[in-house]
């Protein structure tokens, strides 16, 4: 079991796991039983540079461009219906492969056409984010995000980021109510 962090908490993931040179970044959630609709929750990430913006188009992962250029971050598939035990979406992180201009990966989920479904985070439930050694399959830090976000369409569950010759894990939980577009435009990504 790996270290449960709070909203803001860090870890250093190559302290805890010398020699860490790959890590599995699952995201997980169920839909909330009293509304019964169905509803698609999608896992994305972002390859930002050290302005925080993305280091290009390229670098914002999602089921339709699962991998970064040199494939340093690789979306391993799309869960539409988010049921079954475990992690729902997985983002692969080669840190040994990542360019010197890569300085974080934002990971966020958000609700598929959410504007037309009215869905928000208020109808999910047991979300969270987890950092996996890829290794050996040993879980380093947790999220699980608990606040009720009953107007948000989208949402930053963590980060990784380098911090010198570290890679470290920051629990975000910031949610949007302008979904993936607003997201998107706050880290530069062109629509």
């Amino acid at each position: 079991m790996g270290i449960s962090l709070v909203k803001g908490g860090n870890l250093s993931l190559t302290k805890a796991a010398p020699g860490l040179t790959k890590v599995l970044v699952g995201l997980g959630w169920d839909a909330r039983t009293t509304t019964g609709d169905k509803f698609d929750l999608d896992a994305s990430a972002l390859g930002c540079a050290a302005s925080g913006t993305v280091v290009s188009n390229d670098y914002f992962i999602f089921f339709n461009q699962t991998r970064s250029p040199e494939g340093a971050i690789e979306h391993l598939g799309d869960n539409r219906t988010g049921e079954g035990a475990g992690d729902d979406e997985v983002v692969a992180v080669d840190l040994s492969s990542a360019p010197a201009q890569l300085d974080k990966v934002v990971f966020l989920a958000s609700i598929y056409d959410a504007e037309t479904t009215g869905i928000t985070f208020g109808q999910v439930r047991n979300a969270y984010i987890r950092v996996v050694n890829a290794a050996d399959n040993s879980e380093l830090a947790r999220y699980d995000l608990s606040e009720d976000a009953s107007i948000e369409t989208a949402m930053v569950f963590g980060e990784l980021y380098r911090n010198g010759a570290d890679w470290k894990f920051r629990a975000i939980g910031q949610g949007y109510s302008s979904g993936l577009a607003g997201i998107a435009k706050d880290y530069g990504v062109n629509l």
